[in-house]
């Protein structure tokens, strides 16, 4: 159902505040629940908050983006992260051929082209990476940054193309000419020292992967890639909350160092999320889920099984947000750093994207542009 509907009896996220919202035409057209509707949907007390923006989905609902690039694989993952809130993700594909990169581009083009619902790009996570800091990402397909890899990389005809490289193994050359192409660059799997890292971030870098895990660490005489972040206030940091990858007295202490908006919550999902299965294969690895992450048979850590709704709740419980804060990370930081107008926000002319959380911060029920689940 894409008509009017006004939501009322809850606390509107996102947006100018207040206890009721009302929606037409998969927009948001007032603060308020003025005015007639062709349905009224009671929060309960409960929060209606943006859609959660997911810029780091391996898969989901028992599938992996890399084992098959298709539409068909999209929209699975999609409809399995879109209970827990998610309603905009890209699908990420992990180190793998050029040949791979190519069908997944164009996987996601199709999908985007045929109104798959929540795909608004997709995440190159490598090949470009660093061996130091490779993490459970295969070494064999490690390459480097050349000028037909930059072509295939900027020729997404639909959608966001975010790209994670190591920095200290390509040329600032390379950044900008990616950066001309209207791909977005993220800094990951880097063994950059502090200074690489800044400049990085001078020549067109805009984001870091999972800040802390597989890069170099911040320390008493060497900030790092870590200490270059927390010193700045304009680069966006993906942080993945489930008290594994990350301990959350460290998140903490990173929250503490430079906005909150410069912060966007995760997940790094594998295909366990929304599936019954806890155990898959990731290019020829057995990986299995064991409290909560997603580990190979050393206990090296390869992705996580959290969902957005859990990132949230998280980000409450152990690093103690506000509710408003945790749902902008999930929602407005991640929208602003993909260039999405219109997405991460409940104001007036706002993308009906929204999800509804009870009392324990559990989704109710999700809409894609006014469209219920």
């Amino acid at each position: 159902m894409t008509g009017s509907i006004a939501f009322i009896n809850g606390t509107i996220l996102g947006g100018d505040g207040g206890t009721s919202l009302r929606v037409e035409g998969g927009r948001v057209v007032a603060a308020d629940s003025s005015g007639a509707a062709d349905r009224t949907i009671d929060l309960a007390g409960g929060w209606l908050a943006p859609g959660f923006i997911d810029t780091q989905v391996n898969g989901g609902g028992g599938v992996l983006f890399n084992d098959a690039p298709s539409v068909e694989t999209i929209a699975r993952i999609g409809a399995a992260h879109r209970p827990f809130g998610t309603t905009a993700f890209l699908p990420t594909l992990i180190s793998d051929t050029l040949d791979q990169v190519d069908a997944a581009m164009r996987a996601v083009e199709q999908a985007i082209a045929e109104g798959v619902p929540g795909v608004v790009g997709i995440h190159i996570e490598g090949p470009f990476l660093s061996p130091a800091r490779k993490g459970t990402h295969d070494a064999a397909h490690f390459r480097t940054l050349d000028d037909a890899a930059i072509r295939l990389l900027g020729s997404l005809k639909h959608g966001r193309t975010l790209v994670t490289l190591a920095p200290e193994l390509c040329s600032w050359a390379d950044i900008r000419a990616l950066r001309a192409a209207g791909v977005i660059v993220a800094a990951g799997h880097t063994d950059a020292d502090h200074a690489t890292m800044r400049e990085a971030i001078a020549a067109g870098v805009t984001g870091v992967t999972h800040l802390f895990n597989a890069m170099s660490p911040l320390s008493h005489r060497a900030p790092g890639v870590v200490g270059a972040v927390l010193d700045d206030q304009s680069v966006y940091a993906g942080i993945i909350v489930d008290g594994r990858h990350v301990d959350p007295v460290v998140l903490r202490i990173a929250l503490a160092a430079r906005p909150h908006d410069r912060f966007m919550l995760v997940t790094d999902a594998m295909p366990t999320v929304g599936s019954a299965t806890k155990t898959f294969t990731l290019q020829g690895k057995t990986i299995r889920v064991a409290n909560g992450v997603c580990v190979e048979a050393d206990g090296t850590l390869a992705g996580s099984d959290l969902d957005m709704a859990t990132a949230v709740r998280n980000a409450v419980g152990m690093l103690g947000l506000s509710l408003a804060d945790a749902a902008m990370m999930a929602a407005t930081a991640p929208a602003a750093f993909l260039g999405l107008d219109g997405y991460g926000s409940l104001r007036p002319g706002a993308r009906a994207d929204m999800v509804w959380l009870d009392a324990d911060l559990k989704p109710q029920a999700t809409w894609i542009g006014g469209a219920a689940s």
